[in-house]
């Protein structure tokens, strides 16, 4: 294939405008949670793009949805993709980017009269962000079989649905099999949510890996009071306990260094008034590193931390674990494409560890994988004001569709 070929941003671009209007928040980001209305009308208008392009669409058991562009081959897909679904606050790129590059990538194709060696495969994998269902990455877990159907469908939502009644009402409970189609490989197109490629001046990352993640739900259980009248000495005050573990996890990044991430994401106290001793929080703690071991170190001291506190203050303290991956290495030659891709195109590829999790992660475990980054205006992500210049977002879709066709030819 031509090296000159090169991708539409203009459509590229629109097409992003289009799916960001669908759960359209004030300030520009989106709020399409998995298996809601708004996500079931984002998958009907980029089902209804596959088909127009003439791919072939099958729907999974969970939802993940997989439009193949046949080749002269009947033989294992080049496949790349990413998820539809955001957070509640999200953005109009995590995601989206991937899969509408993909879509670019075949228009390009299509309209070039080129068809490769290999057919191409372009998916979105359901409730990537866990943002109503847990785990997060759901859809591409269940795919490559690290979590079983059953499990998933019986989900229930932090709205109280549940997960397969969901998938089911929203009509993308489909017939196939999770895991139909293995890829030949695997390349996943997306921002990087993060600071480090603008701070740079830099437009492409080369994606080495994902780093380990465990995601912990903590409920404390103490003793409502009375705010005026307990003595200090004698409470037993969940929500203190809480703030405590909070500091902790703040704490504990700063004895592990830089690799070490923590994030407290949401807490909650009960009865929640304001002159009332708390007698129960519940709280979220999301610890990650791209080392395991250092990773299994950190869990270890938090929940040695959670016993201490809970008999210094007298309240009890259970765990759920609500997400755990270990860190994921990408193919060396992936990563390597990446690089000598964007050297063709006059830029300086910047390896880096993916600090978030990504869909390609789980599909490392059964192809080759490796992910493009560009850059994210001042780092943001999960946030209505995420944002991604159209220049980079026009040169990660021209490596993705060089790197798509090489690897099919």
């Amino acid at each position: 294939m031509s090296k000159d070929l090169r991708i539409d941003g203009a459509r590229l671009s629109w097409r992003l405008e289009q799916l960001g209007q669908i759960g359209g928040l004030p300030g520009g980001g989106n709020a399409r949670l998995a298996f809601t209305d708004e996500d079931k009308q984002g998958r009907d208008l980029v089902v209804g793009w596959m088909r127009e392009l003439g791919l072939e669409v099958t729907i999974d058991k969970i939802g993940n949805t997989i439009g193949v562009r046949k080749g002269l081959e009947d033989t294992a897909p080049v496949m790349t993709g990413s998820h539809i679904d955001t957070v509640r606050t999200g953005g109009r790129y995590d995601g989206n980017l991937g899969v509408l590059a993909g879509l670019e990538v075949c228009q390009r194709l299509n309209e070039a009269g080129i068809t490769t060696r290999r057919p191409l495969a372009v998916a979105f994998f359901s409730n990537e962000e866990g943002a109503r269902f847990h785990p997060d990455i759901m859809g591409a877990m269940v795919y490559i079989g690290k979590l079983d159907l059953p499990h998933a469908y019986e989900v229930v939502g932090i709205d109280g649905k549940v997960c397969g009644e969901e998938l089911k009402r929203i009509g993308y409970l489909g017939p196939a099999e999770p895991g139909w189609l293995k890829p030949h490989a695997f390349v996943e197109l997306h921002i990087e949510q993060g600071p480090i490629l603008e701070a740079e001046g830099l437009t492409i990352g080369a994606v080495d890996g994902v780093q380990g993640i465990s995601w912990t739900e903590v409920t404390v259980e103490g003793v409502s009071a009375h705010a005026g009248t307990t003595p200090m000495r004698l409470r037993k005050d969940a929500g203190y306990a809480a703030a405590e573990i909070a500091v902790f996890v703040r704490q504990l990044t700063r004895e592990f260094g830089a690799g070490q991430v923590g994030t407290v994401g949401r807490m909650e106290f009960k009865p929640g008034i304001t002159n009332v001793v708390p007698n129960r929080a519940v709280m979220t703690v999301d610890i990650r590193n791209p080392d395991e071991a250092i990773l299994q170190q950190a869990e270890a001291k938090l929940f040695a931390f959670l016993d201490k506190i809970a008999m210094a203050e007298g309240v009890k303290i259970s765990t759920r674990p609500l997400a755990r991956t270990q860190p994921v290495p990408f193919a060396p030659h992936m990563i390597d494409m990446v690089g000598e891709i964007a050297g063709e195109f006059g830029f300086k590829a910047r390896r880096m560890t993916s600090g978030a999790g990504h869909d390609a992660q789980m599909m490392a475990e059964i192809c080759p994988t490796g992910m493009i980054f560009v850059p994210s205006v001042n780092g943001l992500s999960h946030n209505v004001k995420e944002h991604t210049e159209p220049a980079d977002l026009e040169a990660g879709a021209n490596i993705l569709l060089q790197m798509m066709t090489r690897l099919a030819a």
